[in-house]
């Protein structure tokens, strides 16, 4: 069984969807950084940047996973 994918149509042109799956990842981080901050994330790691980072590319992996 294949995967169909749901371009995301804007203005005509077909936009991929991993571009989707990015902006959405941004999304979410964007949200959760104020928590994060709240909570004292960056107290954690040597390399706060570094962190958050990874914390995106792992929203991001799992959007593209699951959807």
């Amino acid at each position: 069984m294949t995967h169909t994918y749901r371009e995301l149509v804007l203005g005509g042109v077909l936009i991929a969807p991993i571009v989707t799956y990015a902006a959405a990842a941004l999304f979410l981080f964007l949200l959760l950084r104020p928590l994060l901050h709240l909570v004292g994330f960056a107290r954690f790691f040597s390399n706060p940047s570094l962190a958050e980072l990874s914390l995106y590319i792992t929203l991001f992996g799992l959007l593209a996973l699951f959807f």
